[in-house]
């Protein structure tokens, strides 16, 4: 009993410490509320866009091309679908590309570091050499490559960034859970008969979560970024399916004359990354780790 009191302090000064440096932060704090009003549009996006029928397939001719005013804040399309309310929608698809591939790379990655980590000889050399092999592929060029042969969707845009997403997580987690697994505690653990599987999943994994919260969250951005390339270049989400990246591939035809088909998409693009980007900063600055 007396431990737990002793050690309850410590544990919640070091939580106030970490939130204290997190709320010092102006950049963390503005990227903090970014990202959560990114997340909020894109939950009750039906409820937010003025116009719910423009997500889809809707033409208006007799408002194509409509500089931004009082009725259609960001303009119109080539078609007369209102532009903010595919950029609300915009959001919802963006998240769920966000979802789709990091809730596979990041356990598939951090797995496979852990494993090679905390192995040494075949696991480890077998492991990090696929490892390095994956990496030295450009991330473009096998989605491209993916996209060539799949019939453009949300589902194969999250495939063709996900095989090779995992492999950053893995060399990222392996080098840390290589350092930990030399640690006293680890040790202890192993002579008083801990399982591998006990060692790997309360010794290691626990202290690999803010690496794991920091990277998770700055890839974040990059696979918004990642997702809306693909869809520039015809090779993610397909229209009328309100895509960020889509629309600044069909706006880029009409520019310099109606440059708010792709101001609209482009700005909610970068608010959306720099938010991801700065909730990252902010979350490495009060956990105090380098990624």
């Amino acid at each position: 009993m007396s431990i737990t009191s002793n050690n309850e302090p410590q544990v919640l000064s070091a939580r106030y410490m970490a939130w204290y440096r997190f709320s010092r932060n102006p950049s963390a704090v503005a990227g903090g509320l970014i990202v959560i009003s990114v997340i909020f549009v894109a939950i009750f996006a039906p409820l937010l866009a003025p116009y719910p029928d423009d997500v889809g397939a809707a033409v208006n001719f007799r408002i194509r091309h409509m500089a931004p005013d009082g009725e259609h804040w960001m303009g119109t399309d080539k078609v007369g679908r209102d532009i903010l309310t595919r950029v609300i929608f915009g959001f919802r698809i963006s998240l769920l590309l966000v979802v789709g591939v990091l809730g596979f790379a990041v356990p598939i990655g951090t797995a496979l570091g852990m494993l090679a980590g905390y192995f040494s000889g075949m696991t480890e050399k077998v492991i990090t050499g696929f490892t390095n092999v994956m990496l030295a592929i450009p991330p473009l060029i096998m989605a491209l490559a993916i996209g060539n042969v799949l019939e453009p969707n949300l589902v194969n845009a999250m495939l063709a960034i996900t095989l090779l997403w995992w492999t950053w997580h893995a060399r990222l987690i392996y080098r840390v859970s290589k350092s930990i697994a030399t640690e006293d505690f680890v040790e202890a653990a192993r002579l008083a008969g801990a399982s591998h599987w006990h060692v790997l999943t309360r010794e290691i994994l626990p202290n690999c979560v803010s690496v794991i919260s920091v990277k998770t969250t700055l890839d974040a951005a990059f696979v918004i970024l990642f997702g809306a390339t693909l869809s520039f270049l015809g090779l993610g989400v397909k229209p009328p399916t309100p895509d960020l990246g889509s629309m600044v591939a069909d706006g880029r035809q009409f520019l310099p004359e109606m440059w708010w088909e792709v101001l609209g998409p482009g700005f909610a693009i970068f608010y959306a990354t720099l938010g991801f980007n700065l909730l990252g900063d902010g979350l490495r600055d009060m956990f105090d780790v380098e990624v």
